[in-house]
């Protein structure tokens, strides 16, 4: 029992909590930076290369071949794919930098709350009758 116990523990942390939630909601901004990679800015980058896309843009190596009636077999291009290459390191540049843009403005917000200065508490009861009994000593020793 105590090993489900000191599980429920650990899982019930808030920091554990805090961490799956940054999981999912990361998942989600990865879609939409995927999305906006693919469907915004790879078309107007694939008009400016040709119409064809980087995704597309390789260098053969060996040229592929169909199988031949003769029974000749087959041959598989061999190409280094440079385009899907550059495509993900487009990819990742953006999704990085939304990241730093996310976490600057996140961060700015937090040091706006860290700058403000905590209103003063009212003293208790107790700390003003303390206050008084402090007052009166220091008059009753001049």
């Amino acid at each position: 029992m105590s090993f489900i116990k000191d599980f429920k523990e650990f899982a019930m942390r808030g920091n554990i909590i805090d961490m799956a939630v940054g999981v999912i909601v990361g998942g989600a901004f990865g879609k939409i930076v995927s999305s906006l990679v693919n469907d915004i800015i790879m078309p107007v980058v694939s008009i400016a290369t040709g119409g064809d896309g980087l995704k597309n843009m390789k260098y053969i190596i060996v040229q592929g071949k169909e199988a031949t009636a003769e029974g000749v077999a087959a041959v598989e291009e061999v190409a280094v794919n440079y385009g899907m290459f550059i495509q993900n390191i487009v990819d990742f540049l953006i999704i990085a930098f939304s990241i730093f843009v996310a976490l600057r403005v996140i961060m700015k917000f937090k040091k706006k709350e860290e700058e403000a200065p905590a209103p003063a508490p009212e003293p208790t009861k107790e700390e003003q009758l303390l206050t008084e009994i402090r007052d009166i000593l220091k008059n009753q020793n001049k």
